[in-house]
């Protein structure tokens, strides 16, 4: 008798999980449940499930509201009809229209409407409110996606009055034959003046949002937390009642007693429907030619052709594998799988896009033929089985990366080769989690944002107790986990055999591609397999820095050669010293320490460091173990002989991901199948905790029955454990190294194209002023912007760079543009005169231009120019005018003014975020610039010292005690970074101060090569002050 059920899905307004609301309704003894989440469908899948496993008949629809009005209620009689709903809702969401107070008639779905309704039917769209917390007009086309700001759900609030106001002057007598008027057991008596013949339209309505009345505080919460609102401010209508529960239903008919036909209508609808789901099946689209035989010619013929470009004619190891493979793939049933993807490489690589191919299908020799990855599994020995084993039912994964000015056009490719009814962009569900809960509660109470900081940095304080803050924490605990709204995943793409609204309706996003409404879990349940499309600006650089070098040195490079740049002697000394700086993956302090700890200088050593560095290897405890075997091969003993055949070649250290998979099946003899699910159920990629829970038990007791002692086998479980979550598999660490390679050999040899490069590609581990910094340190000479010089972004002539346009903070891109595109045509501009009359840009956007350097070209001060610009510029107006002469303006005679570097380079922090004129240390006013340098590091060892660095970046870890560390990256004066180690007893008395110029005090310490300071003292070192002030 339940055909109006929330779950959590229901965004802040629902309190039950899927899993409980089954559960309850098992326990009541209901044999039909119906789930209609507002304006989703984000749960059906695992509703089916579980309401499958209790032996209940599921049926599934959508509630379908305006901001907090109720309209109707879809429930579907069977899948077609599921399909219809999602098909509804989702041209709603793309169109971005309001849901009309009727729908269509839908032939295999029902539509319920709130007995009572016409009342106020579109009022609440004022409200601008819909499901997902969203704020402003989109809200209140039910698009689901959230801002800031949350707002969201209602409710018809229909109560013992029954008046709903949904459906606009709906009447029994105006109905469809699939259309009923829903009326609460509260509300039955009205039926006493409905008459007789009308009474065939009538269905019992009794939502349930909560399980009993306790949990009415929750939901109230979420409300206020939607609708932006105080607790104190919401009204009626924007809450469920306090009786959405289940009750038996004995109970839930008891009110018509005296209308069994409405009793019998609602037990007829509920029996005409049901929902079947198989998630036994792929769902990913199987044929990608004529038919399945056609695509495993068509496979075959590609890969045959791709293996004589990869490995020449006579290569039998190469031949062996592919035939291999290819059997494998025809077997189960991956070909159009393999197909698609390489449709998809071979359209971007049409268009001149590199890509990188990761994933576990990138060890796969047959991906290596198809130039899906550039990664050799032969070569590298990459573990077969991580691509695919006998007992894996779905396709390896592939990641593809782009330049991220190129991953959208890929995108849309995708979408219009195999149309928006199958393909999907894969969404995410964010949840209410850590210190966002405090802030959203804090504000609905009442709380001052000042008392919400002081709750979230302190909650144990005894000033943040009281009845308010325990209330918060309370119900804090409550909503933990619970969905909040919806996103889009970084990447994932779904390519579906069948439309996609035959299991989700899908949203519109501001990316602008339609997006499913549930998440990468539900989408493997039901059998679907991701494409990750994903975009990466390493990628950007390397490509950005040849068109650089061309356009610089005339030189055409070919960044594709990286078997060469294995071999340069200029990129080994690069990554033996660690000088890696805008390098991709390897730029970062911790990954430079470990290129020189291990004396890095080949392509394994790097591919083996890009999975070392992950934080798995370091938590374990076995990053260290790996570097010293390194060195000292002949000086360790493996754990078990087991894991000397098996990790030899990382000296029985677990480095990669297909290693859990080798120690699971080899050393514990766990299947395959149970230990890949192992690994991703450690990679976060697996979420049932039952299963999960089995296998482990099944690791020990398989390692108990071979006689391993208990030791070793909780020892090998514990790397496992702390490891497996956080690594790579060989072929992505192998990717990313031929990305470091790339990216080191145009440091090597083209080092201002390249760092011109990464600035422009605003990516990379730090702030756009370390790169600037190191691009002066290679010999560029660094120049703020100037209207005549800069482009938009920022440009190299020779040896000079100009800082681009871009970068300047408050200029308007589309003025930026203008200037560029007005010298371009017209010549460059010979002053501020020349500028006002041909730009004619407002007062405010030339004083930034001025005070960012812009017209020092003029050869006037700043002061002079803002004196001009403000008698040019009528009351912060101008007007672009042409004459046919150019007469010379007027001269005016001004006094001298003064300006001074320092002026200038504080004006260059505030516009541009760090200065350009001067460095941070010539604003100092100290000339003590350290003891030594950090060139000197490794000639001290064990002494202390002091030494002046300017903050670069900064590490924040807990110790086991719990107690906070630092490591701490600087640059000193002429350049060079060095690291340092704050433990937490020198931390406490001697903390970080922010941004800024610090003397370190400390000793100089060596580990496997590389150096370091652990710090005793240190302090921030004050500046100049800006002389105008």
């Amino acid at each position: 008798m339940y055909i109006n059920c929330h779950s959590y899905y229901s965004l802040r307004y629902g309190t039950l999980t899927v899993e409980r609301l089954s559960e309850l309704a098992a326990a009541a003894g209901v044999q039909r449940l119906v789930m209609t989440d507002i304006n989703n469908t984000t749960g059906v899948p695992d509703f089916v499930r579980e309401c499958r496993s209790r032996g209940i008949t599921p049926a599934a629809g959508i509630e379908f509201r305006e901001g907090n009005t109720l309209l109707y209620i879809g429930i579907a009689r069977n899948n077609e009809g599921f399909r219809e709903l999602n098909e509804f809702l989702t041209h709603h969401n793309f169109a971005g229209e309001p849901l009309p107070p009727r729908p269509p008639s839908f032939p295999n779905a029902y539509i319920i409407y709130p007995a009572g309704g016409g009342v106020n039917g579109r009022a609440a769209l004022q409200d601008n409110r819909s499901d997902g917390g969203v704020s402003g007009s989109a809200a209140a086309h039910g698009n689901g996606y959230g801002g800031a700001e949350g707002t969201g759900n209602g409710t018809d609030k229909a109560g013992p009055g029954g008046t709903g106001r949904g459906g606009g002057n709906i009447t029994a007598a105006t109905l469809r034959d699939n259309e009923y008027l829903g009326i609460r057991p509260a509300a039955a008596g009205r039926l006493l003046s409905t008459a007789k013949n009308e009474l065939s339209k009538y269905v019992i309505l009794q939502p349930v949002t909560m399980e009993s009345p306790a949990d009415y505080p929750v939901h109230r919460s979420l409300r206020a937390v939607d609708n932006n609102l105080l607790l104190s401010r919401l009204e009626p209508h924007m809450t469920a009642s306090p009786d959405e529960i289940i009750t038996p239903e004995s109970e839930l008919i008891r009110p018509f007693g005296m209308w069994p036909q409405v009793v019998e209508n609602t037990r007829r609808l509920l029996n005409d429907c049901s929902l079947e789901i198989d998630f036994t099946t792929h769902k990913n689209k199987k044929i990608y030619s004529a038919s399945r035989y056609d695509d495993k010619l068509l496979l075959e013929k590609l890969a045959w052709d791709g293996m004589k470009y990869r490995y020449g004619k006579n290569n039998r190891v190469a031949e062996e594998r592919v035939k291999h493979e290819l059997e494998i793939i025809d077997r189960l049933g991956f070909s159009a799988y393999f197909l698609i993807t390489w449709d998809i490489i071979r359209y971007s690589m049409a268009c001149g896009f590199y890509h990188v191919g990761r994933g576990s299908g990138a060890n796969s020799v047959v991906a290596y033929c198809l130039k899906i990855t550039n990664v050799d599994p032969i070569d590298l020995n990459l573990y077969f089985e991580r691509f695919i084993n006998p007992k894996r039912t779905s396709p390896p994964d592939f990641d593809i990366d782009y330049s991220w000015k190129e991953r959208d056009t890929v995108t849309e490719y995708i979408f219009r080769r195999y149309g928006h009814r199958h393909t999907a962009l894969l969404g995410t569900v964010n949840t209410f989690r850590g210190k966002s809960i405090v802030r959203e509660l804090g504000k609905v109470h009442g709380l001052p944002v000042d008392e919400i900081d002081a709750l979230i940095s302190n909650p144990s304080a005894e000033s943040n107790r009281g009845e308010i803050q325990d209330l918060i924490f309370e119900t804090g605990n409550k909503i933990a986990d619970f969905p909040n709204l919806r996103s889009i995943h970084a990447g994932g793409v779904l390519i579906s055999e069948e439309p996609v609204c035959c299991y989700t309706a899908l949203d519109m996003p501001p990316k602008g591609f339609p997006t499913t409404q549930w998440d990468m879990y539900t989408a493997e349940e039901l059998g679907y397999e991701k494409l990750d499309i994903l975009s990466q600006r390493g990628i950007g650089h390397i490509k950005e820095s040849a068109e650089v070098i061309r356009a610089n040195r005339g030189v055409d490079v070919d960044v594709h050669a990286v078997q060469q740049f294995k071999k340069d002697p200029l990129v080994k000394e690069h990554l033996r010293r660690g000088d890696a700086k805008g390098c991709f993956y390897i730029e970062s302090p911790s990954m430079r320490g470990l290129l020189q700890k291990l004396q890095c200088d080949d392509y394994l050593t790097l591919v083996a460091a890009s999975s070392v560095i992950r934080p798995g290897v370091a938590r374990s405890g076995m990053m260290r173990q790996f570097i010293y075997r390194f060195h000292n091969p002949d000086k360790f003993e493996y754990i078990h002989p087991v894991m000397k055949d098996l990790l030899s070649e990382t000296f029985g250290v677990m480095v990669y991901q297909e290693d859990v998979l080798k120690v699971c099946h080899h050393f514990a003899g766990l299947d395959l199948s149970d230990a890949d699910t192992l690994r991703r159920a450690m990679s976060g990629k697996y979420r049932s905790h039952k299963e999960m829970q089995k296998i482990t038990e099944r690791f020990f007791s398989n390692c108990h029955d071979k006689g391993y002692p208990e030791a070793i086998t909780k020892e090998v479980w514990r790397q496992i454990e702390s490891f497996a979550g956080y690594s790579f598999s060989k072929a992505h660490s192998a990717s990313y190294a031929v990305e470091s390679f790339q990216s080191l050999w145009l440091k090597a040899h083209y080092p201002l194209e390249f760092m011109v490069a990464v600035i422009n590609n605003f990516g990379g581990f730090y702030r756009t002023w370390v790169y600037v910094h190191e691009a002066r340190r290679e010999g560029a000479a660094i120049e703020p912007p100037c209207i005549n010089r800069s482009t938009y972004k920022t440009t190299i002539y020779d040896k000079t760079i100009f800082i681009g346009l871009i970068h300047i903070q408050g200029l308007e891109t589309t003025l930026a543009k203008e200037i560029i595109g007005e010298r371009d045509n017209s010549g460059d501009f010979k002053g501020i005169e020349d500028f006002i009359s041909r730009i004619g840009p407002g007062l405010e956007q030339t004083v930034i231009l001025i005070r960012t350097g812009a017209f020092r070209f003029t050869g006037k001060s700043k002061a002079l120019l803002l004196w001009e610009a403000h008698l040019l510029i009528n009351k912060g107006k101008s007007e672009t005018a042409r004459t046919l002469f150019n007469p010379e303006p007027k001269k005016f005679v001004m006094p001298p003014f003064e300006q001074s570097q320092l002026e200038d380079a504080y004006d260059e922090i505030e516009l541009l975020g760090f200065p350009v004129t001067l460095t941070w240390f010539d604003m100092l006013q100290t000339r003590f610039r350290g003891d030594v340098t950090a060139a000197e590091m490794k000639g001290l060892i064990g002494r202390r010292v002091k030494m002046v660095g300017h903050l670069v970046t900064v590490k924040y870890i807990k110790t086991v005690k719990r107690e906070w560390m630092n490591f701490g990256c600087f640059v000193d004066h002429g350049g060079e970074f060095f690291d340092t180690t704050h433990f937490p007893q020198s931390l406490v008395r001697w903390p970080f101060r922010g941004s800024g110029t610090y003397l370190i005090q400390g000793k100089i310490v060596d580990e496997f090569g590389s150096t370091s300071m652990e710090v005793e003292k240190m302090a921030r070192l004050p500046v100049q002050p800006d002389p105008r002030y």
